[in-house]
């Protein structure tokens, strides 16, 4: 087992620990601290894999992005943990059915293939050959992410905001109507 076989077992391993523990913590912002941990083990992984720009747009876009912005909102809306409520079995049963059938397909998949005897041709591009072809063939597509995620800002802006019947915070003053 060569050192590139312990590395990549150990990003596998710790994208799936740390998305496992995201997955199953009572408090948001532990979950967002966990899935931005799993999304730097993904990078990593497109690093190792030969494709580091990948792996910088990993980092870039989706952990130092995208999960700040998750933690912010979770930061503004002041999610507290739920005490005392658990999910009763009746909730539970179709994520757990949905998760066996998902490894078992997986299991499928894997042991069907094989090992693999065709090997996949390696397609390599400059990181502005592939922005010319990304802006030229899917500029709509990348219009569309933009407006949602601008869509997304403003809601989270909108219920950042305190409401009109909240009290003003402590040594502001209020004007008489």
């Amino acid at each position: 087992m060569s050192l590139y076989d312990l590395i990549f077992y150990a990003l596998g391993a710790e994208i799936l620990v740390t998305t496992a523990i995201a997955v199953t913590r009572a408090r948001m912002v532990h979950a967002v601290l966990f899935l931005a941990l799993s999304f730097l083990g993904s990078a990593g992984l497109f690093y190792l894999l030969g494709a580091p720009f990948l792996g910088a747009l990993e980092i870039l876009i989706y952990a130092g992005g995208i999960m700040i912005l998750f933690l912010f909102i979770v930061m503004m809306l002041q999610v507290e943990k739920m005490e005392g409520q658990r999910a009763s079995w009746s909730r539970r049963m179709p994520a757990a059915v949905l998760a066996v059938a998902f490894v078992l397909l997986m299991g499928l998949v894997i042991l069907s293939d094989g090992p693999g005897h065709t090997a996949m041709k390696a397609a390599m591009a400059s990181p502005g050959d592939f922005g010319l072809y990304l802006f030229r063939q899917h500029w709509l597509s990348i219009e569309i992410v933009s407006l949602l995620l601008l869509v997304a800002l403003l809601g989270a802006l909108l219920l950042g905001r305190p409401s009109e019947s909240q009290e003003p915070p402590a040594g502001t003053q209020q004007e008489d109507p």
